[in-house]
């Protein structure tokens, strides 16, 4: 598997972006405003992430998704050091992500890639997306804010 950055004019993969965040509006929005990874196998797009600085020397990642038919073959966690060792080179002492709190498989991953839970921003996917959100039986309401020093 090769990780690379998205090239200039080269269409994101707006499906696989959608699959970690349903809002097309938002997704388009920090994709102008970050910058955009993706993960090939044998010439496929099997996983993608996006990092946005969002204060002097921090960055968040801001999506993370794997194709659905390749979950369960340590892809997300592959992106997940990719982006910590991206943002490492580029400078940035802080790395950040957040999450549903129905996102319990999530939640794991990022905790087991070092991140530590510093906050829940209450009722965040209430505000921001028209649509109820529905993982694991679970409402997701909270945006649970997770950070790693770098």
């Amino acid at each position: 598997m090769n990780i690379r950055n998205l090239k200039i004019g080269e269409k994101p993969p707006m499906d696989l972006l959608l699959l970690a965040d349903p809002s097309h509006t938002i997704v388009e929005d920090y994709l102008k405003r970050g910058e955009c990874f993706i993960a090939e196998s044998s010439e496929k797009i099997v996983g993608v992430y996006v990092l946005l600085p969002t204060r002097p020397g921090t960055v968040e990642l801001v999506n993370i998704a794997v194709a659905e038919e390749q979950h369960g073959r340590g892809i997300g966690k592959r992106l997940v050091m990719d982006a910590i060792q991206t943002a490492q080179k580029k400078g940035f002492k802080t790395i950040e992500i957040g999450t549903g709190n129905s996102s319990i498989g999530q939640l794991a991953l990022y905790q087991k890639c070092g991140f530590r839970i510093i906050g829940v921003d209450i009722n965040f996917f209430i505000r921001h997306y028209y649509e109820e959100i529905f993982e694991n039986g679970i409402q997701c309401r909270d945006m649970v804010r997770l950070s790693q020093d770098l």
